[in-house]
């Protein structure tokens, strides 16, 4: 068995960079594979059922990278347009502050910086020439992604069309002598788990809409973008409230480049320390809870080492996973303490 596991792991380690898009849609499949369920038992064909749900996954995720992504390219716009200007303000205002309080020597030539955002920020081709000139150096790796890519929606038609054939044949292939325990483990994780998705789900929605709200309620013109991309990413520890902050410090800065813009800055940050607060002593607790278990350190752990091994797929993966592994430590600890070798 210890070799097994090796070889598995060993495996596991060679594959992992084409075990993404595999690994994305089993994530998914678990997530849509009760409302399919649902709908064949309303008397729609399981193949049918299938459709409608990657359809409707693929038609959710459009729609919003179509509100996202023309906000973002006007950000871009007006980001160009007043990077000067703030190099200006820079020169004149915070460099001479900073030289005087802390005695370093800081320089900064407006022309050049001009020169430079002109140059490349100038609009979105300028920025598309500079990625498609390293086509030669990261082609392959572009391939590679848009490949993995496609090949999520395919993988998980077949794995929602077929997963309680895929279930079943799992469930065949455990031992006999050891079916009641690992199903009953595999029951604790699936309660924890789906408890642990739908809590977390409600956490995004309710976070986006607070951050979209409070946003906009402090005068940013891209409330919209930076507070959606910031709820749907609270799921990752960390990570959602860090992009969303430094999203809404450099659009509020853009935005208002003088005296007053550190008025809307301190703002900005006021509804993100305000959303921690909400997110991390009510909305968590309260929907999600102690599900996991897990201590921070296992947290911030386990996001490295399944990033490490499947890339930003292994970070969504990795407290669901986590809390799955968690369940069997939980039974092999009882195990032990109640054998020989612990006695």
């Amino acid at each position: 068995m210890v070799l097994a596991l090796l070889a598995a792991g060993f495996m596991l380690s060679l594959l992992s960079p084409i075990l993404a898009p595999f690994l994305a849609a089993g994530i998914i499949a678990y997530i849509f594979a009760p409302l399919v369920s649902r709908l064949e038992a309303k008397g729609i064909s399981r193949p049918f059922g299938t459709a409608i749900a990657v359809l409707a996954l693929i038609l959710g995720i459009v729609l919003l990278l179509l509100i996202i992504l023309p906000l973002f390219y006007k950000e871009m716009i007006q980001l160009s347009e007043q990077l000067p200007g703030f190099a200006e303000q820079l020169k004149t205002r915070v460099i001479p502050w900073v030289n005087d309080k802390l005695g370093v020597q800081l320089n900064l030539d407006p022309s050049t910086f001009r020169q430079f955002v002109t140059d490349n920020m100038s609009d979105a081709s300028g920025i598309a020439k500079k990625v498609f000139s390293s086509v030669g150096i990261g082609g392959l790796a572009v391939v590679g992604f848009l490949i993995n890519l496609m090949l999520i929606p395919v993988v998980l038609f077949y794995f929602l069309r077929d997963w309680p054939q895929l279930l079943d044949q799992v469930d065949q292939l455990i031992p006999r002598r050891l079916h009641g325990t690992v199903n009953t483990v595999a029951v604790e994780i699936d309660a924890v788990l789906s408890e642990f998705l739908r809590g977390q789900i409600s956490v995004m929605l309710i976070m986006a809409l607070f951050y979209i709200a409070g946003l906009w309620f402090a005068g940013l013109d891209f409330a919209l973008p930076v507070g959606l991309i910031t709820g749907l990413l609270v799921f990752v520890p960390y990570l959602g409230a860090g992009i969303g902050l430094v999203l809404g410090t450099i659009a509020a800065v853009m935005q208002v480049p003088s005296d007053t813009g550190i008025a809307l800055v301190w703002l900005v940050w006021l509804v993100f320390g305000l959303g921690q607060l909400i997110e991390g002593f009510l909305v968590t607790p309260w929907l999600v809870g102690d599900r996991i278990g897990l201590h921070p350190v296992a947290v911030i752990f386990s996001l490295l080492a399944f990033g490490q091994l499947f890339g930003f797929f292994g970070i969504l993966l990795a407290l669901p996973a986590s809390a799955a592994i968690l369940v069997g430590l939980r039974h092999i600890n009882a195990e032990y303490r109640s054998s020989d070798i612990y006695r």
